[in-house]
């Protein structure tokens, strides 16, 4: 690295310009809302606002799994947030989660509304509600993974992904620091599925859920263009793995929503009921 790319940090760090790349004009550093804006909202007891993202993905897929194992009560309206645009700064979306990051539910079933925000939050709090996804006997090894993800997937999308993908120009040593960390973790996951079927053992569960919209994409080289970088292929258990959960009916019913870029028949950026997504699926066939 020559001197001039080297970078002094001043005693006190003070906002002045924007870092530059992808997503570079709604970050900030600080919190709270930058309009008044009321959400929508629908029919349903259960008012999901989220983009298809990993961590929506995540939920959307929660929602259609608890409906395909026949949970009613699972039923959902989800509306977009586009964070490219900001709108998780609204005022409406803030006061459900303070934080500005997608995704975030209200549960209006009991007599005072819950709100839900953290993606592993709210899967544990539908999982527990419906009393589904959850093992029984594996319940500590369900969260052990769950959480797992929740504290390794910032080093994917926040380190090598902004690096590698959407940083203003490619810089050495962050790309291969991230690079290093994200091959270690597809190699934690590799060997546990080596001996594992799912993450808790023998059944599927919220950790399969909350993993496969990260690493199972990655690995499916589909995040990121990193897929031949990464050598994703050589993970042969995460592969096996992450083919197995994608052809779930659920999971190809819940990737989709919240979603609108790609082809046509993956994308439904708002969700009223089962025959939206049945409208969009079948887009395929024509």
């Amino acid at each position: 690295m020559s001197t001039q790319d080297e970078f002094t940090p001043p005693k006190v760090w003070s906002w002045e310009q924007e870092s530059g790349g992808t997503f570079a004009s709604i970050n900030r550093p600080i919190a709270g809302a930058t309009h008044d804006k009321d959400l929508p909202h629908g029919e349903h007891p259960l008012q999901l606002h989220s983009m298809g993202t990993p961590n929506g993905v995540k939920v959307t897929v929660l929602l259609e799994e608890l409906l395909a194992a026949g949970h009613a009560g699972a039923e959902y309206d989800a509306w977009m947030i586009k964070i490219g645009d900001g709108d998780q700064f609204g005022s409406g979306f803030v006061d459900m989660n303070p934080n500005s990051k997608i995704p975030a539910l209200m549960d209006y079933s009991g007599d005072t509304p819950v709100r839900l925000f953290e993606s592993a939050s709210i899967m544990m709090y539908l999982a527990e509600k419906f009393g589904a996804f959850i093992p029984e006997h594996a319940r500590a090894e369900c969260f052990n993974w769950l959480f797992w993800q929740m504290g390794s997937a910032p080093y994917l999308g926040g380190g090598f992904g902004h690096f590698y993908h959407y940083a203003p120009y490619k810089m050495e040593y962050p790309i291969n620091r991230f690079a290093m960390e994200v091959k270690r973790q597809m190699d934690v996951l590799d060997r546990h599925l080596a001996d594992n079927e799912y993450f808790a053992g023998g059944e599927y569960s919220i950790a399969d859920m909350a993993i496969w919209p990260w690493y199972g994409r990655l690995a499916q080289g589909k995040a990121y263009e990193a897929g031949e970088f990464l050598d994703v292929e050589s993970y042969t258990h995460v592969q096996r793995w992450t083919k197995q959960i994608a052809e779930r009916p659920a999971v190809i019913r819940g990737r989709i929503v919240n979603v609108a870029w790609g082809a046509d028949n993956e994308q439904l950026p708002n969700r009223h009921s089962a025959a939206d997504i049945d409208a969009v699926l079948a887009k395929s066939a024509s």
